[in-house]
């Protein structure tokens, strides 16, 4: 026959002999690529969010507050995470029925973008260009980011985002300010802090990374004061015949000239060392170690206790060689000293790190006694001797000379080790001692900068915040002990930055005495006003005059702007009860950041919250880990391994990447490849065959006039009710918990397995050969549709274009979106669990029936599992389970006959082939084919389907 005559004669049968041919337009192929944006473009013609919003007005809420990305630069794959994440939680609560609305954010101050503007226009704009530039670039760096998170299918407020550059947002800050001011917690003071000398300014905690770096390492002799020479030889009780100095160990040589004191520790036993040209005093435990590293070999002669040392007074060790270093280096007492390495006495220079400040200020050192000569931009001040107008890294070999021609350089060596950096520039970092404004963590002071008036006694902050992390629940739990150690252990806030795009510390300060102005909570809400009216810029053109009317020429404007994690860390007031309280509300129940932002936003929002409500803003917290390689590797463009969203989305789809999130463990680090790329394209390719089938065979079924009562259902279709119902149950169950890789593997199993592999799969020959009006069909069908109309929900917050799309399908007469529909209330199936229990035996049964059959398969005695015959005998409690299916039984297993045969201790499965005629239709080998003369390819069961009385299914 010729190939035209077979598609005829092909034709012509299923005419004669018709199928139930699954059919849907909803296509197999996604196109994701080109589809998406038309939905897209579909959500915001047809206002989707407000549609969702309206279905939901009046629910119970729940509150998401999104933690601002900052508006600079083009999405990467950690915010593509970062917001996925977010829009699964507020698409899983609003299908809950809460309502859910999810307002984007913006932060918008802050030194990068004004670093870009100074790369592109200088850095010598008058302020209120700067300002300017500043607002306009962020407005269109907030522009490209939105769509990349709309592209995402990111359903929010798009056309209402927060933005902390909208001036009622500044304005609210200030008041904010105001109000942690009134109590009690901020104050000026001097105080080392990390400052980035390309930024020339201080930074937070958060903006501080960790990198190696060379540094030299270098042990530096300082010698013993002439005029304490006596004391000495009494504590040591030994008489010093030979020059006798002590020993710091140190990696910052640029520190050396701002040297004042030598911290020993208290219960350390010190030595006095005998050399051949010198003594040495070094801690015990050390001084062996010491001295191998200067070549030398020596004696201990005397011994005396740290704590006996106090105010031993020592030479700096440049003072042979400039008077302008002839002076005094007492030893002062520190706990923090140890002998773990070096020498157990470390040099302090008090304007260079925390711990020497601490120790220098509480033994007595006035801030105007600290040594302050590195500059903001790192250089040398014009008065320090020998170095000045020096870069301090580029001094440092010249510091080293000068040591060693003064004879105190004992040891010089490179190590590497891990260096704090700046975030933005790469660049390292030091601890520099500045006038800056903190929010004290410890003991609020009543009338702090003399302003406040006599209020009740404010609690301890770190108190507080410490008691509300002991609140909060954290997803996942590990989230609390880190934000609890970081509380615990954090020095005072420094909010003060000394920069010109921020949020001003609109102050009032005594040219005098430093101090705030008496009114100076008044002038807080009167630029408050001013603010909210006009913007930040306001401040730059305000005049003293313009806030005081007396002693005008007594005071000066501050200069500094606030630290930009105040802005974001302050977002509770002036976004969720400020700019946005009609729409959002107090306290958050979610805030979701990646891991960083426990010293980041997590961090500002608790404290700010503290200091303002004594509670945390936000009932919980969710932290996800950052994206790597599949190597493990950190994303960078220097190894070439950043895949950016947009490429993702441009050539498999933004689905891909909602796929990818969803299914990966989010609370470590979340790998991202090209092979994990195809293997998530593979699993939504499952998903959406899986979807195509069901809504091919519901396509002609109408839930209201087509629906089978539960009770009429077969028994495998009330099982599969039982089963989605199960799932659901386990799936939400797994979302309220945020356990989305497990709600994905859950839901990919049960397409696979449950559906692919089991019910479906049984349930071809019942929808395609059945009458298609038939009880039998309907009841299939039914279950479908409840099964369709809970699956594709169940999916909605991960897969939520192919939900979407596959919903119009599905109920075509619907509000037009899934999103605003509720979870599935599945009809109850009164015996689920014996279901449930009865089918878990049946398909372990048929799962070694199908491998029998495959082992027939294999030796090609078989083709389909339809030409198979099945005998079994199986323990008494699987054969009286298995009876109750009677002839259906080899619907279950897909085979032509299957029979039991009997009963025994363990299963015993026979399988042959079928030696009866192929019914055309059907394709089953049973002995009625060609009964009925006037159709001799069909079987009985056909015949009866298509012309006479359909068959009746109980149960498969």
């Amino acid at each position: 026959m010729s190939k035209a005559n077979k598609q005829n004669s092909d034709a012509t049968e299923v005419k004669k002999f018709p199928l139930n041919l699954p059919d849907t337009e909803f296509p197999m192929r996604g196109n994701l690529p080109k589809r998406e944006p038309e939905f897209i473009k579909e959500w915001e013609a047809k206002d989707v969010y407000g549609k969702i919003r309206a279905a939901r007005k009046g629910a119970p809420k729940f509150l998401l507050h999104d933690g601002p990305p900052y508006a600079n630069g083009n999405i990467h794959v950690g915010h593509a995470v970062n917001k996925v994440l977010k829009d699964i939680i507020c698409k899983t609560r609003t299908l809950q029925g809460f309502d859910a609305p999810y307002v984007p954010g913006w932060d918008c101050h802050g030194m990068p973008i004004e670093i870009q503007i100074e790369k592109t226009y200088g850095k010598n704009l008058p302020k209120e260009e700067i300002m300017a530039k500043c607002r306009a670039y962020a407005k269109e760096q907030i522009k490209n980011q939105m769509a990349g998170f709309k592209r995402l299918g990111v359903l929010g407020d798009w056309s209402d985002p927060y933005l902390t550059m909208r001036p009622k947002t500044e304005a609210e800050e200030i008041r904010a300010l105001g109000i942690i001011l009134e109590k009690g917690y901020v104050y000026r003071g001097l105080k080392p802090v990390n400052w980035c000398f390309d930024c020339k300014s201080a930074l937070a905690e958060a903006e501080v990374e960790y990198a190696d770096r060379s540094s030299p390492a270098i042990d530096v002799a300082f010698p013993l004061a002439d005029e304490d020479k006596a004391r000495a030889e009494e504590l040591f009780n030994v008489k010093l015949t030979k020059p006798t100095a002590t020993v710091i160990w140190t990696t910052t040589p640029w520190t050396i000239p701002a040297n004042q004191a030598l911290n020993f520790s208290p219960d350390l036993d010190y030595v006095v060392v005998e050399t051949p040209h010198r003594n040495f005093i070094l801690a015990e435990g050390l001084y062996e170690d010491a001295l191998k590293r200067y070549g030398l070999e020596g004696k201990v002669i005397g011994k005396a206790k740290g704590s006996d040392l106090y105010h031993l007074r020592f030479k700096h060790p440049l003072a042979g060689l400039d008077k302008g270093y002839d002076r005094f280096s007492p030893v002062i007492i520190a706990d923090y000293v140890d002998a773990t390495a070096g020498t157990g006495i470390v040099h302090s220079a008090p304007a260079y790190g925390v711990d020497d400040y601490v120790s220098c200020k509480k033994d007595g050192l006035t801030n105007d006694e600290i040594l302050n000569p590195v500059q903001a931009d790192g250089v040398y001040a014009s008065w320090l001797p020998m170095f000045a107008g020096l870069n301090v890294w580029k001094a440092q070999p010249k510091i080293l000379d000068a040591l060693t021609v003064a004879g105190n350089l004992l040891n010089h060596e490179t190590i590497s080790h891990s260096y704090m950096h700046c975030w933005r520039h790469k660049t390292p970092l030091i601890y520099r001692a500045t006038n800056q404004w903190f929010i004290r963590m410890d003991e609020p002071v009543a009338d702090s900068e003399g302003v406040c008036k006599p209020v009740e006694k404010e609690p301890v902050l770190r108190k507080v915040a410490l008691e509300a992390v002991e609140a909060t629940t954290f997803y996942p739990e590990w989230g609390e002990v880190r934000l609890h150690n970081m509380i615990a252990n954090r020095p005072d806030w420094c909010i003060s930055r000394q920069r010109t795009w921020g949020v001003p510390l609109p102050f009032l300060i005594n040219k005098e005495t430093g101090k705030l102005h008496p009114d100076t909570l008044k002038i807080l809400r009167d630029v408050a006003d001013r603010v909210e009216e006009g913007g930040i810029e306001v401040w730059t053109k305000l005049k003293v005059s313009d806030l005081i009317d007396k002693d005008v020429d007594l005071y000066e404007k501050s200069t500094d702007t606030l630290d930009v994690w105040f802005d974001s860390g302050t977002t509770h007031m002036t976004v969720m009860r400020g700019s946005h309280a009609d729409k959002l509300g107090y306290p958050a129940d979610l805030y979701l950041e990646g891991s960083d932002q426990h010293r980041g936003w997590f961090h500002s929002s608790l404290l700010t919250g503290c200091a303002i409500d004594k509670r945390a803003p936000y009932k919980a917290l969710l932290t996800h880990g950052f994206t790597v390689d599949e190597e493990g590797r950190k994303m960078s463009k220097s190894l070439g391994n950043v895949i950016l969203p947009s490429e993702i989305a441009d050539k498999y789809g933004a689905e891909i990447i909602r796929l990818w999130v969803g299914s990966s463990d989010y609370t470590g680090e979340i790998s991202l490849g090209q092979t994990i790329l195809k293997g998530t394209v593979d699993s939504y390719r499952r998903f959406r065959n899986t979807i195509r089938f069901l809504l091919a065979n519901t396509n002609d079924f109408d839930i209201e006039k087509d629906v089978v009562p539960v009770e009429e259902l077969a028994e495998l279709d009330r099982w599969a009710i039982a089963r989605t119902q199960q799932l659901q149950d386990e799936v939400l169950t797994k979302y309220d918990a945020y356990d989305f890789h497990m709600v994905s593997s859950m839901l990919q199993l049960f397409a696979s397995d449950d559906l692919g592999g089991f019910y479906l799969d049984i349930l071809k020959d019942r929808l395609y050969t059945t009458a298609a009006d038939s009880k039998a069909r309907r009841s299939a069908q039914t279950a479908l549709w409840y099964l369709t109309n809970a699956f594709l929900k169940m999916i909605a917050p991960i897969l939520s274009f192919t939900a979407e799309e596959a919903y119009s399908y599905f109920n075509p007469k619907s509000s037009g979106t899934i999103f605003t529909e509720k979870f599935e209330a599945l009809p109850v199936i009164s015996e689920s669990v014996e279901l449930l229990n009865k089918w878990a035996v049946i398909r372990a049964i048929r799962s070694d029936v199908q491998k029998e059959i495959e082992v027939l398969r294999a030796e090609g005695k078989v083709g389909s599992s339809l030409q198979a015959a099945v005998e079994l005998k199986v323990p008494q409690t699987e054969y009286d389970i298995l009876q109750t299916l009677g002839d259906e039984l080899r619907y279950v297993f897909i085979t032509s006959s299957a029979k039991l045969v009997g009963v025994s201790d363990k299963r015993e499965i026979i399988v042959k082939p079928m030696t009866e005629k192929k019914c055309e239709r059907c394709w089953q080998y049973v002995d009625s084919v060609g009964k009925d003369s006037n159709y001799p390819t069909l079987c009985c069961r056909c015949v009866g389907n298509l012309f006479g009385v359909p068959e009746e299914r109980k149960f498969a």
